[in-house]
């Protein structure tokens, strides 16, 4: 967990999230943009760089696929395209940058986009407002991909989604929860040597000595 910018950035869980969107975040633009680094697992600074043609068509009609422009990626690897499920689909409707504008988030005075050190301190201030602590922008995006691993997705998609340029960075961004080592070291009593005692939930019946006929 980040303490004072320092550390990995807090995985989220699902009540922080909602506290996040819903009681933190104070506009549609501020949640279109953290849903779109959430959704997407994009880089803060992939999504302050978006065109509003990345997001939209020209009709006005959010893309089946955000657009993440090679340029703007780190090491400018490759474009992505990231599909739009409806849960983000519905929060980019909400927002629509009126009138139209070059970024999908722009600056101040419509001019250029919007810095991520801006989106950071948003992101900061609504955290602070609902009492969570060590969350940056990157906590949206390690969540993401830290989900998808939990949820047995192969390494190799995650990557294709995340931009990374190889397995070996993509695993340092995966958090390993206790529990999931409990599980994994609770798995090796299948080799155990140790004969285990047999606790059966019934007791045997008792043999019963076949009657003597000549007692009678």
């Amino acid at each position: 967990m980040k303490v004072d910018r320092h550390g990995q950035a807090k995985i989220l869980t699902t009540e922080e999230i909602n506290l996040i969107f819903y009681e933190g975040v104070k506009n549609d633009r501020d949640r279109a943009m953290f849903a779109i680094c959430l959704y997407t697992a994009c880089r803060i600074n992939e999504c302050v760089t978006l065109r509003t043609t990345d997001v939209y068509y020209r009709q006005g009609i959010v893309r089946p696929e955000i657009v993440f422009r090679k340029g703007n990626t780190k090491g400018k690897l490759a474009t992505r395209c990231i599909p739009v499920i409806e849960d983000l689909r519905l929060m980019l409707l909400n927002y629509y940058p009126s009138p139209r504008t070059w970024f999908y988030f722009p600056g101040p005075g419509q001019t250029g986009h919007i810095c991520p050190d801006s989106a950071s301190r948003v992101l900061r201030k609504a955290c602070n407002k609902v009492g969570i602590q060590g969350v940056s922008t990157h906590s949206f995006r390690r969540t993401a991909l830290t989900l998808m691993s939990d949820e047995g997705i192969p390494l190799r998609i995650i990557q294709e989604i995340s931009g990374h340029k190889s397995l070996q960075e993509l695993q340092k961004y995966l958090e390993v929860k206790p529990e999931q080592v409990r599980g994994a070291v609770s798995s090796l009593s299948l080799l155990s040597p140790v004969k285990k005692s047999r606790f059966p939930d019934t007791p045997i019946s008792e043999k019963i000595t076949p009657r003597n006929d000549n007692s009678f």
